[in-house]
């Protein structure tokens, strides 16, 4: 077998038996790793148009990741999923402290930050998880105006869409928001939120949904600051005043 036959080969091989895609960079290594005898730039040589040598074989879903066609959304067989259990899932409650406490430390997006959830801004266009706000400090020279700063957390990745929609609704009222979904979510999809978030300004946080002790947040993309509408922001603001601005 010539080297293109053996790269190409191996490449489908591995696209195959990975259902939510290979990143470019772990599709070379890959395939250096199983053709060690093959110099490296050749191999880099085939893979970067590898949508184009096997146009039936594989896609680019985003930039730089690579999906077997077979797994290509409506060409993937209609298969019956048993319902997932919600057994051992980590509650979404479970990160609003934690995460809230990250906007501060760690992330100093937030001078004081507090879990809220549930439905209670009594609005159809939701509620933040997580609303913080960011205030000049005393020891500042100069100073700036109040800051809202609000979150989506998600712990499921079926609800990724849902999310962004969210996120959006929060500017209205807040100067910058965030998505906080799992690290583990499709390669894909995360991919797609990435791009979207930068296009619209909002920021993106991948985290271990399993470990509410240590869930290890990453920042993706930073979020940027817009001004808001204030009719919303004091409306929104009065139903967590005593809390937030105490």
């Amino acid at each position: 077998m010539t080297n293109k036959e053996q790269i190409l080969g191996k490449a489908v091989e591995l696209l195959k038996r990975t259902p939510h895609g290979i990143r470019y960079s772990d599709l070379v290594r890959r395939v250096q790793e199983a053709l060690p005898k093959i110099p490296v730039n050749t191999i880099h040589g085939y893979l970067w148009r590898l949508e184009v040598l096997l146009p039936n074989e594989a896609y680019k879903p985003a930039r730089g990741m690579y999906l077997h066609m077979h797994f290509r959304e409506g060409q993937r067989p209609e298969v019956a999923e048993p319902p997932s259990s919600p057994v051992g899932k980590v509650k979404e409650e479970k990160f609003y402290e934690s995460f809230a406490d990250w906007l501060v430390k760690e992330l100093e997006e937030c001078t004081k930050a507090i879990p809220v959830g549930g439905n209670r801004f009594k609005d159809k266009w939701g509620t933040p998880d997580v609303i913080g706000i960011r205030e000049p400090r005393k020891s500042d020279i100069i100073r700036f105006p109040t800051e809202i700063v609000s979150a989506e957390v998600k712990v499921d990745s079926a609800n990724l869409i849902t999310a962004f929609g969210q996120a959006c609704a929060y500017r209205l009222f807040s100067h910058k928001s965030y998505i906080v979904i799992p690290g583990d979510s499709p390669e894909e999809d995360t991919a797609r939120l990435d791009t979207l978030c930068r296009i619209f300004g909002i920021g993106l946080i991948l985290f271990d949904s399993n470990e509410p002790r240590a869930p290890r947040f990453e920042i993706r993309v930073r979020a940027t600051k817009h001004e808001p509408d204030m009719f919303y922001v004091n409306r929104c603001m009065k139903l967590v005043e005593d809390e937030l601005f105490s």
